[in-house]
C-alpha cells in the first residue's frame, strides 16, 4: 500500500524529532565514510597513475573486490567491526571508493602528451607538472567520480543501517515489516532523497567553483 503525500507529511510531523535524529546519524556516516573514500581514492589513484605497471597489477584486484555484492559483505562487517557506527562507515567507504579511484586514474592518465612536453621544456618539476598540468586537466573527470561517489555513499549507509536497524534513516525503513507504518517509511525515504540531492548538488557547486573552465568547454 502506497501512502499519499498527506499521509507521508503527517508521519514526518508526528515523528519529526525522531526522523531528524535518524537523519543526522545517516548524514554523519555518509560524510565520514565519503571523506575517507575521497582521501584514499585520490592518494591511491595518484600512486597508480604514476606507474602503469602498478596500475595493471593492482586494478584487477580492486575491480574484483568491487564486484562483490556489498549486501553480502554487510554481515561480515558486523563480525569484524562489531555493532555501532564503524561497520556502517566502512560500508560507505567500500561503496563510494571505486568510482572515485577509477575516475581519478582516468583523468590523470588522459593528460595530452603535448602539455607534458611543454611543461618539460619549461623545466617544470615533477610537482609543478602534476599540480599545474595533470591535476588541472584531470579535475573535470575527478568530479565525475566524486558526484557518483556521494550518491553511492547514501546507498552504502542505508545498506549498513538495514543490516543493523538501530539508528539511521535506513533502519526506519528496515523495521517497516514489523511496524507496518508505511507513511513513516516513505517519510524516511523522502528525507534520504533530499539528503542525496543536496549532497550531489553541493558537489556540483564545488565543481563549478574549482573547475570553472570545465563548464565553459562543455557549453
Amino acid at each position: 500500500m502506497f501512502p499519499g503525500p498527506p499521509d507521508v507529511f503527517d508521519a514526518f510531523v508526528r515523528l519529526r524529532d525522531t526522523l531528524l535524529g535518524h537523519a543526522w546519524v545517516t548524514f554523519y556516516e555518509v560524510v565520514v565514510g565519503y571523506g575517507i573514500a575521497v582521501g584514499g581514492g585520490l592518494v591511491l589513484a595518484v600512486l597508480l597513475a604514476a606507474s602503469r605497471t602498478a596500475e595493471r597489477m593492482v586494478m584487477p584486484l580492486i575491480a574484483a573486490f568491487n564486484a562483490l555484492p556489498k549486501v553480502a559483505l554487510a554481515p561480515l562487517l558486523l563480525i569484524w567491526f562489531g555493532f555501532g557506527t564503524q561497520p556502517k562507515i566502512v560500508m560507505v567507504v567500500l561503496v563510494s571508493f571505486f568510482p572515485i579511484l577509477v575516475s581519478t586514474i582516468a583523468g590523470l592518465s588522459s593528460t595530452p602528451a603535448d602539455l607534458r612536453e611543454l611543461a618539460s621544456s619549461l623545466s617544470a618539476s615533477w610537482w609543478q607538472t602534476f599540480y599545474r598540468v595533470r591535476l588541472s586537466w584531470a579535475l573535470p573527470q575527478i568530479f565525475v567520480g566524486l558526484k557518483v561517489g556521494i550518491s553511492l555513499a547514501i546507498i552504502g549507509a542505508c545498506i549498513g543501517e538495514v543490516t543493523q536497524p538501530e539508528e539511521g534513516l535506513g533502519s526506519v525503513v528496515a523495521v517497516t515489516p514489523q511496524t507496518a507504518d508505511t507513511p513513516l517509511a516513505f517519510a524516511a525515504l523522502t528525507m534520504l532523497g533530499i539528503m542525496g540531492a543536496a549532497l550531489y548538488y553541493l558537489m556540483v557547486g564545488l565543481e563549478r567553483l574549482l573547475v570553472p573552465w570545465a563548464k565553459a568547454i562543455s557549453t
